[in-house]
């Protein structure tokens, strides 16, 4: 269980830092919340049993995630909002989701390559997130790494499994490479919140992580004899609200219970 009761205790910092700490920690809870939506669309739908219980495991994951990422948010922000305020009642352009993550299912092999990409930059940004002196926000990364290393061996061993399978397969998942790999540059783009938190010691270097991941990338996908675009122009907005027109669908759906029944408890 991620939800705690317990209050929790907030860094003491300057007004400035902990508004900067807020809207990112905002950022980590829409990225994971959004992810999490949108493979739990995948339930009763994978292509064998055991896979459509792996994403809807994988998503559950997210999801405590994000309830603890809100939870804290709306601790840092002190205005009454609770965790619910936060992921149910904003509008699309107050999400701070990259846009990798809002983007449709599409075949199993474009929610392949979403998560991978993903993946292997949630992996090491968690296990820098666990140095950071902000201590709850450190005590997340430490609870979230563990399910993200699973996340990434199974999303890794579905590249190789897609990529070196079937001439079908492999079809796929190049084509899904080349829809959604414009998107992956954002995650390692760091905002201004995410620059004066960096300059404040709170984040860790991003260029660092993009090596990290970019590693692991050209890894995997050597093994799956797959190819690394180069100079692909990369889509950016999505982390300071310009998002598209998919997330507007999305929030439809996840937002309706909460916005037609105002204040509902299960």
């Amino acid at each position: 269980m991620y939800a705690s009761t317990q209050s929790i205790a907030l860094p003491d910092v300057a007004p400035e830092v902990r508004q900067h700490l807020f809207e990112y920690v905002l950022q980590l809870a829409d990225t994971s919340l959004i992810l999490a939506h949108r493979l739990s669309e995948w339930c009763g739908h994978g292509p064998i049993l055991e896979q459509d219980l792996a994403m809807a495991n994988i998503s559950l994951d997210l999801l405590g995630e994000a309830r603890s990422y809100y939870q804290y948010a709306a601790e840092l922000e002190g205005r009454g909002r609770t965790e619910d305020d936060l992921a149910y009642l904003r509008s699309a352009v107050e999400y701070r989701n990259p846009l990798l993550v809002e983007q449709p299912n599409g075949d199993f092999a474009q929610t392949i390559v979403r998560q991978f990409l993903y993946d292997c930059f949630h992996y090491h940004l968690l296990l820098q997130l666990q140095a950071s002196p902000d201590r709850h926000l450190a005590g997340i990364a430490e609870k979230s790494v563990k399910e993200a290393a699973y996340h990434i061996k199974w999303s890794a061993e579905w590249i190789i499994r897609l990529g070196d399978g079937t001439d079908e397969s492999r079809r796929r998942v190049e084509a899904a490479i080349a829809s959604l790999w414009r998107y992956s540059g954002e995650l390692t783009t760091p905002t201004p919140t995410e620059q004066a938190l960096q300059a404040a010691g709170f984040l860790p270097d991003y260029a660092a992580i993009q090596q990290q991941a970019d590693t692991q990338v050209a890894r995997v996908f050597e093994e799956a004899t797959l190819t690394v675009p180069q100079g692909v122009f990369m889509q950016k907005g999505g982390k300071t609200g310009r998002h598209s027109e998919h997330l507007g669908y999305l929030l439809t759906e996840l937002q309706y219970m909460q916005r037609a029944y105002p204040g509902m408890k299960w």
